[in-house]
């Protein structure tokens, strides 16, 4: 069973986050510059929220020109979906497509320790079946 802790050891635990107080111009600002989707929204180092870029499509829409000078804490989705290190991989998998989220911060009690996407999970699976591959291609070639 694959831990989402491995996932993190893989990827890094480096996490971009952004303060309920900052606009959310500047919280367009870290998604764009970062390269990311979604930013936990964090105070004094504990996740209170999180702001995606599905949130800022929806607060441009329904709230038009102004929106950008808005606080993160207006708009953030609070009480997000989290998951800790600890939990399978399959289990948190389940989770984000029940939810249908594509990233899930990792918290160790009321500490933000990384963010694990769909993609790191993806990555981390493909590498391995790929490692299994070749274990078993080197044992029946060397059967032979």
């Amino acid at each position: 069973m694959m831990l989402v802790g491995e996932v993190l050891d893989m990827k890094g635990r480096r996490v971009v986050t952004i303060e309920s107080g900052a606009t959310v111009d500047e919280a367009v600002a870290k998604l764009v510059g970062n390269n990311v989707g979604s930013l936990p929204v964090v105070e004094e180092g504990r996740l209170v929220g999180v702001i995606s870029e599905r949130d800022v499509l929806r607060l441009m829409h329904h709230r038009g020109e102004g929106f950008g000078r808005l606080r993160v804490a207006e708009v953030m989705t609070c009480h997000p979906v989290t998951c800790r290190a600890a939990d399978a991989v399959d289990d948190v998998m389940g989770l984000m497509t029940e939810r249908r989220v594509a990233k899930v911060p990792v918290v160790e009690g009321d500490d933000l320790v990384g963010v694990v996407s769909v993609g790191d999970v993806v990555k981390l699976l493909y590498e391995k079946v790929s490692s299994e591959n070749r274990h078993l291609l080197s044992y029946i070639q060397g059967g032979a």
